[in-house]
């Protein structure tokens, strides 16, 4: 089976250009985003800065990686947002216990709600939206029940080598960022050189064929919504490895910032299409936008999510135009 970004031979050069924009217009988005903000902006190239955009964009990254695996199948998982927030509060509470288990406790009950939404849309047939949605309201129930409905914050031993995770760097940069970096390199191996991947692309390029040539269809699908439980818990986890603290209220809006990330990085919402590295350049591409907004200072934070729907819905639009366009062609 052919990879996204392999042409058919004897494409026309209309047909690369339409296929170079969809793969690459979010880079080139960047790269004059980044120019534009560092010669705006005397402190948006310093060390302090970038690091911590690196590091915020590493959190949101990690969840975009799962959610590309959904999305790529044709699903959409509205449940990582809370699943993030419950597995941050399960990774603090787990510390006392050691650094397995604030590791393990969140990836273990993550990853049942991934799997569950998995079988729920694979074998019960059931939207993946309706699935997700209620998820996302049960994992964000089990998080107010053990925090007393938000009062309680677990605390983590900023001494442990749990907190260090989230804390520490190499080579100047985050343990979380080089964690993320290696995350995205096994995914796209994953994604692009495995059988596995040709599934998932088979799968949400056309589903009932897939299933014709043999594609495990429902194996496919429970694996990328496990997967995606997998990403939240474990995004959840180093956060409050940085935060030393398991923090209730985070999550909230975090699986439209993803789904965002991923579109805009060039994936489509139909399914079939897309990579990793457009999703982390979707997520870089985000956090450039609100950092900007926070150097300009008169505008109100608000406006990040302004600014960030209207550059979706213009992602969007030439997603389909280009995508019309190409089957013009």
């Amino acid at each position: 089976m052919s990879t996204p970004e392999e042409e058919p031979v004897g494409a026309s050069r209309s047909e690369r250009l339409s296929a170079l924009a969809q793969q690459h217009g979010a880079l080139v988005t960047l790269v004059v985003a980044v120019i534009a903000a560092s010669l705006s902006f005397d402190t948006f190239l310093t060390g302090d800065n970038l690091e911590n955009m690196a590091l915020s964009s590493a959190f949101l990254a990690v969840v975009a990686l799962g959610m590309t695996f959904v999305i790529i199948t044709g699903g959409i998982d509205l449940s990582v947002g809370s699943t993030f927030a419950l597995g941050g509060v399960l990774a603090a509470w787990g510390s006392q216990y050691g650094t397995v288990v604030a590791l393990l406790l969140p990836l273990a009950v993550c990853g049942l709600i991934g799997l569950v939404n998995g079988l729920l849309i694979a074998r019960s047939r059931l939207a993946p939206f309706i699935v997700t949605l209620a998820s996302m309201l049960g994992a964000r129930g089990i998080l107010l029940s053990l925090t007393d409905e938000g009062s309680t914050t677990y605390l983590v031993d900023k001494d442990s080598f749990f907190a260090k995770l989230g804390q520490d760097t190499l080579l100047g940069i985050g343990v979380p960022v080089w964690i993320t970096v290696a995350l995205f390199v096994l995914g796209a191996v994953a994604l692009r050189r495995t059988r596995f991947g040709q599934y998932v692309y088979a799968v949400g390029g056309n589903e009932d064929a897939a299933a014709l040539m043999g594609t495990p269809v429902a194996r496919t699908k429970i694996s990328v919504y496990t997967l995606s439980g997998l990403c939240a818990g474990l995004a959840g986890a180093l956060n409050a490895a940085w935060l030393v603290s398991g923090v209730t209220i985070l999550g909230s809006g975090m699986e439209l910032e993803a789904i965002s990330a991923v579109v805009i990085g060039g994936t489509l919402l139909t399914g079939g299409f897309g990579f990793l590295s457009g999703s982390l350049v979707g997520v870089l591409l985000l956090k450039v936008i609100q950092n900007v907004i926070n150097q300009i200072g008169s505008l109100d934070s608000a406006y990040q999510q302004v600014v960030s729907g209207a550059f979706l819905a213009v992602v969007v639009i030439a997603q389909t135009w280009l995508g019309r366009r190409r089957r013009a062609l």
